[in-house]
């Protein structure tokens, strides 16, 4: 079966000092043709233009943390979408001290959106689905850094599982039995014998998790709070050369990022908010795979799935 999309794109991996070769961090995730932002750093409308990614699918912003790197793209994103004509709601996700300050600058330089902007203030200390739709959960999940901050858990809901088609055209049975089928039930023939459930269908596949942890130190039970996550992105900003610096800024090294996913059993690993300081992040990349060989360097513009 052809499973439907389900990506993470990297609009920009690096870190609070500006560089010529990374943009601040933002990511769009994409999950049944629905656009979610994660994270708004500056320059991050345009790169959702160079990714040829719909300003119109996307309903829903999630911000980490209020650190510039990570929230000064917001205000510019939100006029271009008033400026395109928008009409439906956008919904912000932010800690409560962001909302005021919100409102203040779309009140000075949005003053006439076309839309309304709806802001979902976040306990970024616990645990809870923030968002739901018919086939997706958004968690929060608590990091630990300067400021209140947490990261995200993007869940698909278990899908109904597969009618075996040769079963239909076997026992004639009517469009009309299909959903009952699928939701469980057998199928009663004309003389009376019961074909069950399980003889009519094959297994789902099993729902896909993405999860976001940008900016935090090493947590060591964070991997407790992962369960089911398919592909993970740790922040990795420093190698181990920087460990003091990572614990002074609660950070965390790409070893630290490696451990989390390798005790949380994700399948894959992404590493990204690069510190400046890194001309290659190969090294970043070798002291991961150290301790957990499926990780990945995050860069802007890929594409990877979940």
């Amino acid at each position: 079966m052809i499973m439907e999309p389900f990506r993470v794109h990297i609009l920009g991996c690096g870190s609070a000092l500006p560089t010529l070769k990374h943009f601040p961090t933002s990511q769009v995730v994409e999950c049944r043709g629905k656009l979610f932002m994660v994270d708004c750093g500056e320059g991050a409308q345009l790169q959702m233009r160079r990714a040829g990614l719909s300003f119109s699918k996307m309903g829903h912003i999630f911000l980490s943390h209020l650190h510039g790197d990570h929230c000064l793209g917001l205000v510019g994103m939100l006029s271009t979408f008033g400026l395109l004509g928008r009409m439906a709601r956008m919904h912000v996700y932010a800690d409560k001290s962001l909302q005021p300050l919100l409102e203040q600058q779309l009140a000075f330089f949005c003053y006439d959106l076309s839309y309304e902007v709806e802001f979902h203030a976040i306990d970024t200390t616990r645990q809870t689905t923030i968002y739901e739709d018919r086939s997706l959960t958004v968690e929060t999940l608590p990091l630990e850094h300067r400021v209140p901050c947490c990261g995200f858990i993007f869940r698909e809901k278990p899908a109904l599982p597969h009618i075996r088609r040769e079963m239909i055209d076997m026992y004639n049975i009517p469009v009309s039995q299909i959903q009952n089928i699928k939701n469980g039930a057998g199928y009663e023939l004309p003389d009376g014998t019961l074909v069950p459930h399980e003889r009519l269908v094959m297994p789902a596949e099993s729902p896909r998790a993405y999860a976001y942890a940008s900016d935090t130190r090493y947590i060591p039970r964070l991997h407790e709070q992962l369960g089911g996550v398919t592909t993970l992105y740790h922040e990795a900003t420093y190698a181990d050369d920087n460990l003091p610096m990572a614990q002074k800024y609660n950070h965390s090294t790409a070893r630290q990022a490696a451990t989390v996913a390798r005790d949380a059993g994700v399948g894959q690993l992404l590493i990204g908010h690069y510190s400046s300081r890194y001309d290659d992040e190969q090294l970043l990349l070798s002291q991961a795979q150290e301790v957990f060989p499926q990780t990945k360097l995050t860069r802007e513009m890929l594409v990877f799935d979940v």
